[in-house]
């Protein structure tokens, strides 16, 4: 791992004017060597996704490479015409991005798409395209591949998205692979299997890896070597081992403070009188049918009861697809449950009318995963708080003066109700959605994956600021999420799903130290850094 397959030097991209700084990244300079894997940590605003979209040529309009070199194969790729850079696209280098429904056509079958890319360059005729797709297919190990090939994009799991995506990056065998955030969404078990998928694909191919992240779990289990930006400008650098178990930068050392770790919480004594009763709840989605075809159940929720008592914060924790969302949305009656109970405050909501419904949804909240999408970007944050509170009958001027003081308490300050949701960051915009469903003085909060989308230092200060919120007004939360670590910080007891059954429940301590069932020792085993602790040593 010596000889550089990447080199830029004093890399300056400018930002159109009116932005928060001059410059996305000011003179910046490192490599990546042939063979290995660079993780580029930082938060939200670093510059780390910019620095990999110049080298694409993937820019968006106002911003632009005002100086700097990037060496590649001999060559300043920022200097190329457009042509060449098509050329060099996928040849040479590759691109895996964060979200692969956003980069994947929905109107074409995976194995469409997965040619495409040796008909832009005009390689191989149809059938040897064909026969490559399927043997790039069987190489990123994605089941079925016969079948695979001919499913849109609709049809496949996040995880085998990301997989679809890493077959067509590969489908050149370019020289280097710039992942950008690739794994931020997806659940820990498949989240470990597409890393182990980027390890084994580089020792095969060769590849030198840019792999920018946030999570330095991810660091742990991959990362050969680590820069760390911030607001545009490297802060530190070296080898792996080396910045986990001795960082130098006060910064480096402020992200790694945040990562959730295997720290467990001293137990409360909770109350007896439950917020949340669900009771035998199931579930059933129904696609197809027709003439000679069947229709396809999927049993999202089967049969599960538990409960959440008064201040208590119930973490419930599955891969995708475990039934845990939907679970939530009846919680907050989104979606009808097919039977069962859902009792809040002694009401069972699923049994209500509209009418009835009406009344009695202030009694429990949602907080979702993306709070930009939840949130009218036309209407200010005065309006998104106090239309709830309005609508219920609260005097215009009481609901207003509670929307301030919720600012405050969520630590926004009562000046944000006057701006609209752009002006604000996505920990901003979370802490206005918690702000919201406060406003409705609710007995229940449900929170669906309400960090998992936050840079590790913003989504330790939700966490801390959900933990305020359980001391100071006793609230009950049912907090959704994929990742035991986060889980740990806040909750005080685990429910853990899978395939739509609840298969263990118990205190943080048990799901723990001592957990019972295979599924959740496989959820524990899949958290990327799970044996790297916070003095940078690993263990047994």
């Amino acid at each position: 791992m010596t000889d550089p397959a990447l080199d830029i030097r004093d890399l300056t991209i400018a930002l159109p004017a009116g932005a928060d700084r001059d410059n996305a990244v000011a003179d910046i300079t490192f490599s990546v060597a042939t063979g290995e894997i660079l993780c580029v940590v930082g938060e939200s605003g670093s510059g780390k996704s910019m620095t990999a979209n110049a080298l694409m040529g993937l820019l968006p309009p106002g911003v632009g490479v005002r100086s700097g070199q990037a060496m590649f194969g001999g060559r300043d790729i920022l200097a190329l015409p457009e042509a060449e850079k098509q050329k060099m696209r996928g040849e040479s280098i590759a691109m895996i991005f964060q979200e692969p429904m956003t980069a994947l056509n929905p109107l074409m079958r995976i194995g469409e798409q997965i040619t495409e890319v040796f008909a832009a360059h005009d390689l191989l005729n149809p059938a040897e395209r064909r026969a490559r797709a399927l043997e790039l297919v069987r190489e990123v190990g994605l089941p079925d591949p016969d079948k695979i090939i001919r499913a849109y994009p609709f049809q496949l799991s996040g995880g085998q998205r990301q997989r679809a995506m890493i077959a067509m990056a590969l489908a050149l065998e370019p020289k280097l692979l710039i992942a950008d955030e690739p794994t931020t969404a997806l659940d820990v078990t498949t989240q470990a299997q597409i890393l182990k998928l980027i390890l084994d694909l580089r020792a095969k191919h060769g590849m030198a890896v840019m792999f920018i992240t946030h999570d330095f779990g991810v660091v742990a289990e991959i990362a050969d070597q680590v820069i760390v930006m911030r607001e545009g400008q490297i802060v530190e650098r070296g080898a792996a081992a080396r910045v986990l178990g001795a960082p130098e930068h006060p910064y480096t050392r402020r992200l790694l403070d945040a990562i959730p770790t295997g720290r467990l919480p001293e137990a409360r004594t909770l109350a007896e009188v439950p917020a949340l009763e669900i009771k035998d709840l199931r579930k059933v989605y129904r696609t197809g049918g027709g003439l000679f075809r069947p229709v396809r159940e999927v049993r999202a929720v089967d049969d599960v009861s538990l409960t959440v008592a008064r201040g208590e914060v119930l973490g419930l924790v599955g891969e995708s697809g475990s039934g845990k969302s939907t679970l939530g949305r009846a919680a907050v009656r989104l979606i009808t449950p097919d039977a069962g109970q859902v009792l809040v405050g002694g009401t069972d909501i699923a049994a209500l009318s509209e009418d009835e419904l009406r009344k009695e949804r202030h009694k429990v909240q949602m907080v979702f995963q993306d709070p930009y999408a939840s949130l009218n970007p036309r209407q200010r944050i005065m309006g998104a708080i106090t239309d709830g509170p309005i609508a219920r009958g609260i005097p215009r001027a009481r609901a207003e003066a509670k929307a301030r003081e919720l600012l405050e308490i969520v630590g926004l300050g009562a000046d944000a109700a006057t701006r609209y949701p752009h002006e604000f960051s996505g920990g901003q915009r979370q802490r206005i959605g918690i702000a919201r469903a406060l406003a409705m003085e609710p007995e229940l909060i449900v929170a669906d994956e309400a960090v998992s989308a936050l840079d590790v230092s913003i989504q330790a200060q939700v966490l801390d600021l959900l933990r305020d919120l359980r001391s100071r007004l006793d609230l009950s939360i049912l907090f959704i999420t994929h990742d035991l670590r986060v889980a740990a910080q806040l909750c005080d007891r685990i429910a853990v799903m899978q395939k739509g059954k609840l298969v263990e429940i118990g205190t943080v301590h048990q799901i723990f130290r001592s957990p019972q069932q295979a599924y959740t020792r496989q959820l524990l085993a899949a958290v990327p850094g799970a044996e790297w602790n916070r003095d940078g040593a690993v263990t047994a």
